[in-house]
């Protein structure tokens, strides 16, 4: 059974809040980790919350990379989902822990779209 994407949810923790606050700098370093794991970069939007706060995200012809910024907590939430097998969401946040300059990073892997082939064949057959 393989799955279609890989998807790492990591939380930075003990970030510079100099840095998450900067919506420049954080677009830059998401950009970045992207092109360091090898994926395809489409499109790039980020907005600064006033007073603090940096959202944004990196669509890649793999999936994305999204970010959410809590400066005064120096905290980030991060999502790289990648689909196939050219690009290792690992190597971006790696990235990302190194750039922020993250104290501490949690963060697990899902596989999404899993499919049993037994039971995707038997939810497409007609009902009889």
């Amino acid at each position: 059974m393989s799955a279609l994407g890989r998807h790492v949810l990591a939380e930075l923790y003990g970030c510079s809040p100099e840095i998450l606050n900067n919506r420049t700098r954080v677009e830059e370093i998401m950009v970045n980790a992207a092109l360091e794991a090898g994926a395809e970069i489409r499109e790039v939007a980020f907005h600064q919350f006033s007073p603090q706060g940096v959202s944004g995200v990196v669509v890649i012809s793999e999936s994305h990379l999204a970010i959410h910024t809590w400066p005064e907590h120096g905290y980030a939430a991060v999502d790289v989902f990648t689909c196939g097998r050219s690009v290792d969401p690992w190597v971006s946040c790696y990235y990302l822990k190194k750039s922020f300059e993250s104290e501490r990073m949690a963060a697990k892997e899902i596989q999404r779209g899993i499919f049993d082939v037994e039971i995707e064949h038997k939810q497409q057959a007609p009902a009889v």
